[in-house]
């Protein structure tokens, strides 16, 4: 399924966002800057895109690491996971985070992230006296083995 998604250049380097192959489900967003940007261990700067998107209603784009991104060079989002919601209209930026010991830099026009767009349910919190029965309960962090 294709689902049109909006956007707009607010610079002229930026790149459309793009997907590297055909059954790809991100689309890589690629850095603008003026100068590179090297990155110590340990430290984290917003990377602009130059890009504003619209996402559809009942959608949201998720910034997410690309794998070789951050498997090789040991950068990817701080937060994890961006969250660009269907009613923000400004520059979209990767809060791009090293989490190697070897400082990282990053070149103008380089692929950052990637861009998914996912549907999402809206959930109506309903406060309630006592929750269903489950086998697992309480049981968290750990409560179900390692194997």
């Amino acid at each position: 399924m294709t689902q049109k998604v909006r956007y707009q250049k607010l610079d002229s380097r930026a790149v459309e966002p793009k997907y590297g192959s055909a059954d790809a489900a991100g689309a890589d967003l690629y850095a603008i800057m003026d100068a590179p940007l090297t990155l110590k261990p340990g430290q984290t700067a917003l990377v602009h895109t130059g890009l504003a998107v619209e996402i559809p209603a009942g959608f949201v784009g998720l910034v997410c690491a690309r794998s070789g991104l951050a498997t090789k060079r040991g950068l990817a989002p701080a937060n994890k996971v961006g969250v660009i919601d269907a009613d923000y209209r400004g520059e979209v930026m990767v809060a791009l985070h090293n989490h190697s010991a070897e400082a990282q830099t990053i070149d103008q026009g380089e692929r950052v992230a990637q861009l998914v767009l996912v549907p999402y349910l809206t959930a109506a919190y309903e406060q309630a006296e006592d929750l269903s029965d489950t086998d697992r309960g309480a049981g968290g962090f750990g409560s179900t083995g390692t194997k």
